[in-house]
């Protein structure tokens, strides 16, 4: 015969969890202590060894800048070198149009400076400097507008440059400063 104590009861709940045993409908086998099978001195062994590598790396990327800092500085001075050569022989050709100047010999200092002039420009379009057109209509992108004139001329055209443009290459290095034509008057 049963115990009527008995009759109703229910299993006893542990405060850590369910019974072993039974969870819901389902036997669960009991669960054993589980101990990690990691080798701890292999996990910082293998830790070190990738942090040897992080740190190399950073240290190869650092020379890689500096390396790349320094050829950088080094072509722009070879640049500059070869530019300020070519310029050498305009300087003499102006010091020789100064010369001509203090004796007072006024066709040879138009030549001098004609020559020099030429000297310099040839030189600049050589290395790629171009003048910028000012015939036809004003275009914001290569002209600066300094004033707007009554004039003939259709209006928003070119009537005057007041200092010349240039462009190296396709990049605008000094717009052209032109006076455009307004409206007529009358």
């Amino acid at each position: 015969m049963t115990d009527e104590s008995q009759v109703g009861a229910q299993p006893p709940v542990r405060a850590s969890g369910p019974v072993e045993g039974v969870r819901g409908n389902r036997e669960v086998p009991p669960t054993a202590a589980v101990q990690p099978s990691v080798d701890v001195d292999a996990l910082q062994a293998d830790r070190d060894q990738l942090f040897d590598r992080l740190q190399r790396l950073a240290a190869e990327f650092d020379n890689f800048r500096k390396r790349n800092a320094r050829e950088q500085a080094a072509f722009a001075e070879r640049a500059s070198e070869r530019l300020v050569k070519e310029l050498i022989p305009i300087l003499d050709d102006l010091g020789r149009a100064l010369d001509a100047a203090s004796e007072h010999e006024e066709g040879k200092v138009e030549d001098g400076v004609r020559l020099v002039h030429r000297a310099l420009a040839d030189l600049l379009a050589k290395q790629g400097l171009t003048e910028i057109e000012t015939d036809g209509k004003f275009d914001p992108h290569v002209h600066e507008a300094l004033l707007s004139q009554p004039s003939e001329a259709e209006e928003g055209s070119v009537i005057e440059v007041v200092q010349k443009g240039y462009r190296l290459g396709d990049k605008v290095l000094r717009p052209a400063r032109v006076v455009i034509a307004g409206p007529s008057e009358g």
